[in-house]
């Protein structure tokens, strides 16, 4: 993104070049003005899903898709699908005719062993648009060494490598800028101490380069955080990891780019995220623990090719040098994946599910034959004929072709009937549910929505809430690292809430609840688990709108309001029962306890009360450095004041299954200063004081009308609020006649302390009917939830 925006920047309007976040709403204002849109294989299939909604979806005219040997891997699926769908969407607009201009197609890849197939797939002309080259065709030549190892225990080959890694450094990088990739943060540190002590003792000397001033890049490692990074930096090293201070990861980028230190140790997790080059690349063993499956498995072929890659300094060296240290019995296997070109498969037909769920709710797929079709545009359709062995096909025959589609599809789609997400009829016509469309728009897994839907009851209070989430399958890949199960076991040990009897800490699953239960407890993590923590905070935000909806189809009103409670827990890091000037930042248990026992008119008890404090009495409360007191303004200042104001329309004149509906205005009340400042402020409006939560968040509001006495909720709308906002809720009247007393809430998704509620008194006559109470009941549901 940074790179098109220097390119294109300069000769486009600001907001022409623009990078989506990930969340819907937020995207599609981006994309409304946008020239150039720079974004991931997911971010893409969650905003062109609905491409026939879309406008700015449909206009695309160019279409540039970076990183296809991926299409092997684990985004693979994602890829697929959105180079299908681009292709597809072409394809409609050109049978529409119109000037609809024709969407163009590039794909930049690895040497591939079937790069014509992918092309002919992608629609580009073989004998014009495709250009595959060998694999030794670089823009600087690359030497490969192999040095192979016999130890067969990990550890063991490991410490064999440090001494033969330091001599390659000395042989191949002739002073020059050096990476060396290691199988985890902890191999990275005690690589960089072995580098530094080996060359101090047989040279006596530094890795320090040529023009660099010792004293100066002395003075900066004294600044940064870590003891052992602080230690190899004088020593011309340094090395990176995924949980560094952002400014320690800066400071040494920015020494090796300087070329003041000449060798960066970096564990391979971190390989994509490294953006610099070298003139030697040195692979320290080819393979890394999976805590999931319980034993060493080997890097992907991509990430390999793009460690090689880093050596490449074009307009400097005339050629780059690599080293490749591995288990004796990989090397001939390695030598063939590297020197080969790379032969890709589609994996799409083990991950079709969620696919086939979005479509179905657009409409694209009603049918089974439109499931057949869609599997046409896929690559998988191009190589089950040509590699049937892989895909389990008994032959490669037109007939048996389309037996294993059908059969393929018939399977896919009675899970999907089986989890109520879709409804098939007797002739082979599918249609959407209502779990479906909720899945379908939070971007959230088939396998998740069903297991909400089980496990949630009308009792279900935060604790349950908390469970089920963590259970979600987008847990399901969360690494777990050689040793964290017994870190994982100790944390849970002094959780002030017990884990359930069947938790598994090999489990990804229970680790995502061990991880959350800290982040609500503000316990410290290890580095590692605070990179997981950061995931899981991100994916729980987008699962729990899903749970919300999932309940308000059921008509639950205290496990939904249990459920938006769990939304600002995790956006604040707190548990619902925490005092709620906890959130404020830098107020600790004693500041809160002062603000409790203060003696004043009014009692501290929000986050409102400590704005209305006299400045004297403020600071003797706090008792915090101005920095800090800055902090704590502008949090307090941020905090929403939100009038809620409503009205029942008609409310002379309900009967029993009627309509009612309640007409409900929102506005933020604001500081006469900010009145001032209006255009500057208006884009600021909404957007979170969250210290604790890893991405930047806009607030959203959930409206909700309920009857406490029987649980029941009436209807739900989710708001995103910036000054002033009305929206009408409409719901059934109770069938029997009488007084009722319902409620209106209206609930943060990201602060705790600010949620309203209001008696709203409806009294209902008796109707003209009441024998169609089925439909009401249904009709509602779906209204919901959409």
């Amino acid at each position: 993104y940074g790179d098109w925006t220097k390119r294109f920047g300069s000769i486009l309007r600001p907001g022409q070049v623009v990078q989506l976040t990930g969340e819907v709403a937020p995207d599609l204002k981006l994309i409304a003005e946008a020239k150039i849109i720079v974004c991931t294989a997911k971010q893409w299939d969650t905003i062109s899903r609905r491409w026939r909604q879309r406008k700015a979806v449909q206009s695309a005219t160019l279409f540039v898709v970076d990183d296809m040997h991926f299409l092997g891997g684990d985004a693979g699926p994602i890829m697929e699908v959105i180079i299908s769908r681009m292709r597809f969407i072409s394809t409609q607009k050109q049978q529409k005719g119109g000037d609809a201009s024709q969407l163009r197609m590039i794909g930049l890849s690895a040497s591939l062993a079937n790069a014509r197939e992918v092309g002919e797939w992608m629609g580009v002309s073989s004998s014009k648009g495709l250009f595959n080259f060998s694999p030794k065709v670089r823009p600087i030549p690359l030497e490969i060494y192999f040095h192979s190892f016999d130890q067969s225990n990990f550890a063991s080959r490991l410490m064999a490598m440090g001494k033969p890694v330091y001599n390659a450094v000395m042989r191949h990088s002739e002073r020059k800028p050096s990476i060396i990739f290691v199988p985890s943060r902890r191999q990275a540190q005690l690589t960089a101490i072995d580098l530094m002590t080996y060359y101090q003792s047989i040279e006596g000397e530094t890795f320090l380069g040529k023009g660099a001033i010792p004293e100066e890049v002395a003075k900066i490692a004294g600044n940064l955080r870590e003891p052992a990074l602080q230690q190899v930096t004088t020593s011309g090293i340094g090395f990176l990891h995924d949980g560094m201070v952002e400014s320690d990861w800066e400071q040494i980028m920015d020494l090796y780019q300087k070329g003041s230190i000449t060798v960066l140790v970096c564990p391979v997790d971190i390989c994509w995220k490294v953006k610099i080059v070298a003139h030697l690349v040195v692979v320290m063993g080819t393979e890394t623990f999976d805590g999931r499956e319980r034993r060493y498995v080997d890097y992907p072929i991509a990430d390999l090719l793009h460690m090689m890659g880093m050596a490449s300094r074009q307009g400097i060296d005339s050629c780059g040098k690599c080293v490749i240290m591995c288990h004796t019995p990989k090397k001939e296997h390695l030598k063939k994946l590297l020197y080969d070109p790379l032969p890709i498969e589609s994996h799409i037909d083990h991950y079709l599910h969620d696919h086939f769920n979005s479509e179905i709710v657009t409409k694209t797929i009603s049918c089974m034959q439109d499931a057949v079709d869609y599997i046409t545009w896929t690559l998988l359709y191009r190589r089950l004929s040509k590699n049937p062995n892989y895909y389990n096909l008994q032959g490669t025959s037109n007939v048996h072709l389309s037996e294993h589609i059908s059969e393929m599809v018939e399977t896919v789609l009675g899970d999907l009937e089986a989890s109520k997400c879709c409804q098939l009829n007797d002739d082979g016509d599918v249609s959407p549910l209502n779990l479906g469309m909720i899945a379908a728009y939070y971007y959230v897994q088939y396998e998740t929505i069903e297991l909400i839907a089980a496990s949630l009851t009308a009792k279900t209070k935060v604790r349950g809430i908390l469970e089920i989430l963590s259970h979600a399958s987008e847990f399901g890949n969360l690494p777990i690292r050689q040793g964290e199960e017994k870190a994982l076991k100790i944390l849970a040990r002094n959780l002030p809430q017990k884990l359930p009897e069947s938790a598994q800490f090999q489990d990804p699953r229970t680790k995502a609840l061990v991880l959350l239960h800290c982040h609500f407890g503000r316990k410290a993590l290890s580095t590692d688990l605070r990179t997981d923590q950061k995931r899981v905070l991100c994916d729980s935000i987008n699962l729990i709108p899903a749970i919300v909806d999932v309940i308000s189809s059921n008509g639950w009103l205290k496990p939904a309001l249990a459920a938006m409670e769990l939304s600002q827990m995790v956006v604040q890091g707190l548990w619902n029962k925490d005092n709620v000037l906890l959130q404020i930042p830098h107020f600790t248990k004693d500041i809160v306890e002062r603000c409790e026992a203060y003696q004043g008119e009014e009692p501290i008890e929000s986050v409102f009360d400590i704005l209305t404090l006299e400045d004297d009495v403020r600071t003797d409360l706090l008792r915090l450095p101005d920095e800090k007191m800055a902090d704590v303004a502008v949090f307090c200042n941020n905090y929403p004041n939100i009038e809620m104001a409503f009205d029942v329309l008609d409310s002379d004149d309900i009967t029993a299954s009627d309509p009612v509906q309640i007409s409900v205005k929102l506005e933020r009340e604001v500081d006469d200063e900010d009145e001032e400042e209006e255009d500057i402020d208006e884009a600021q409006f909404g957007k979170v004081a969250a210290p604790l939560f890893p991405k930047e968040k806009l607030e959203g509001w959930w409206i909700v009308v309920g009857n406490t006495k029987t649980n029941s909720l009436l209807s739900l709308k989710r708001v995103t609020l910036r000054r002033t906002q009305k929206i009408m809720l409409e719901f059934m009247a109770p069938e029997e006649p009488g007084d009722y007393n319902l409620t209106l809430f209206c609930m943060s998704d990201s602060y705790l302390g600010c949620d309203q509620e209001y008696s709203v008194p409806i009294s209902v006559a008796v109707g003209e009917s009441d024998d169609d109470d089925g439909d009401d009941d249904d009709s509602s549901g779906g209204d919901e939830s959409d």
